[in-house]
C-alpha cells in the first residue's frame, strides 16, 4: 500500500468515527428527552413550543392536578385543555372532574383531594376565609351570564322593568344581589318597584318561560339558551352584564380559577404552564364554538345542541394579574354590602390573590 493511500484509509477511517460518534451523542440526547412516568406526569406530547412558560421548563417541572370544573358556562373555558390531556398532548397532567354543585368541590379542596377548581367568584372568597387563606385566585374565567328574558315588546331598560314581575332563582345567592344592585342603581326598589318571584330551580323558571305569555325571568345560560329553543316568540330583553358596566365602574363575575397555596408552593412553573394551557383553551373556545360544543357535551358540560347557542352568550374569558385582581375585590364589595356571609363574613385581604409572573 502507498502512503498517499495509508493516508486516504486514515482518513477515511477518521470520518468513520466521527460520524458514529455524532450519532452516538444524538442518541444520548434524545433518550435525556424523553418523557418518564413518574407518578407526577405521563408520557404526553407538547402543544408546541408558544405553549409553554419558558424555554427552562423541564420534564422535572411537569405535575400532575386534580381539576376540578362545575357543569356550565364556568365549566367550558378548560375542555379544550382537558380534551388535550386526554390526548396526551399536554406537558401537565389534568385529572378533571365536572361537577353538579358547587358544594361538592368545597370539600375537595378543604381536603386537598382538588388541587385546582374553576368555582362562582364569591365561593372562592368564603373558601379562602374558610381555609385560612389557603387558597388563591389566579384568574376570572367566566363574566356575567344573566339575562332578562320575555316575549314582551315594551322592556327595552331597566327602567322599564317597573311595576313588573321578574321571575328568577338564586334568592340569597349572587343572582339576587346582582339584580337587586342594578335596580337600585337604576332608582328602583325591589320588592316595590319590582315584583320579584324566586323559584327553587332555574329549570322550573324555564319551565314556566316555556308555557307562559307576558312573562319576565331573569335565568343564567344556558337556561336562556333552552328557552329561546322551546318558545320562539321568547327573547332576550335586557343583557345583565351590560347593565352592570352602565352603572358600575368594574366588570360583573361570574366564575374564577382558584388553586391551593400548596400546589404554588410545590411547583410554581408547573402552575403557570397550567394557566398557559387554560388561556390557550379559553381562546380556542371563543374561535371555534361548534368544536367547543362537542367537547362540552362529550365531557358532560352542556348538551352540545345548547351549547353551540348558548357559548356566545356565556362571557367566557381569561383574566389574571392586576385586572384580574381589582375587578374581583370590587365584585366581592358588592357581595359584601348586600350580605356579608356571601363572601365568608369579609372581603379577603390581597393574598386572596396570584398575580403571577
Amino acid at each position: 500500500m502507498t502512503e498517499n493511500m495509508v493516508k486516504k484509509t486514515n482518513t477515511f477511517r477518521k470520518l468513520i468515527a466521527l460520524m458514529m460518534a455524532v450519532m452516538l451523542v444524538a442518541v444520548i440526547v434524545s433518550g435525556c428527552g424523553e418523557k418518564k412516568s413518574d407518578g407526577d406526569t405521563k408520557d404526553n406530547v407538547t402543544q408546541g413550543e408558544e405553549s409553554f412558560v419558558g424555554e427552562d421548563f423541564t420534564q422535572e417541572d411537569a405535575r400532575e392536578y386534580n381539576v376540578a370544573v362545575l357543569k356550565g358556562p364556568t365549566g367550558i373555558g378548560f375542555v379544550k385543555a382537558w380534551d388535550d390531556s386526554e390526548k396526551l398532548e399536554t406537558f401537565n397532567v389534568y385529572n378533571c372532574t365536572a361537577y353538579g354543585a358547587a358544594d361538592e368541590i368545597t370539600a375537595g379542596i378543604v381536603k386537598g383531594d382538588i388541587d385546582i377548581a374553576a368555582v362562582p367568584c364569591n365561593l372562592a372568597s368564603v373558601l379562602y376565609n374558610k381555609t385560612g387563606g389557603k387558597i388563591k385566585i389566579a384568574a376570572i374565567n367566566t363574566l356575567g351570564v344573566l339575562y332578562i328574558v320575555s316575549d314582551a315588546d315594551d322592556i327595552n331598560s331597566v327602567e322599564d322593568l317597573k311595576g313588573k314581575t321578574i321571575y328568577t332563582t338564586g334568592q340569597g345567592t349572587t343572582p339576587e344581589y346582582t339584580l337587586n344592585y342594578i335596580l337600585k342603581e337604576n332608582s328602583l326598589t325591589p320588592g316595590e318597584d319590582v315584583k320579584i318571584e324566586y323559584k327553587s330551580e332555574a329549570s322550573e323558571v324555564a319551565a314556566l318561560m316555556s308555557e307562559s305569555d307576558d312573562a319576565i325571568a331573569m335565568l343564567p345560560q344556558p337556561y336562556v339558551t333552552t328557552v329561546l329553543q322551546k318558545n320562539e316568540n321568547i327573547k332576550i330583553v335586557l343583557d345583565m352584564t351590560k347593565e352592570w358596566d352602565k352603572v358600575s365602574d368594574e366588570k360583573l363575575v361570574t366564575g374564577v380559577v382558584i388553586v391551593r397555596d400548596e400546589v404554588i408552593e410545590e411547583n410554581e412553573k408547573a402552575f403557570e404552564q397550567f394557566l398557559t394551557d387554560y388561556e390557550n383553551s379559553v381562546k380556542f373556545a371563543e374561535d371555534n364554538v361548534d368544536e367547543t360544543a362537542k367537547l362540552a357535551d362529550s365531557h358532560d358540560i352542556i348538551k352540545e345542541e345548547v351549547a353551540k347557542q348558548a357559548i356566545p352568550y356565556c362571557n367566557i374569558c381569561f383574566i389574571k394579574g392586576d385586572e384580574m385582581k381589582s375587578t374581583v375585590k370590587a365584585y366581592l364589595g358588592v357581595l359584601y354590602e348586600a350580605n356579608p356571609q356571601s363572601v365568608g363574613g369579609e372581603v379577603p385581604d390581597d393574598n386572596l390573590f396570584y398575580i403571577g409572573k
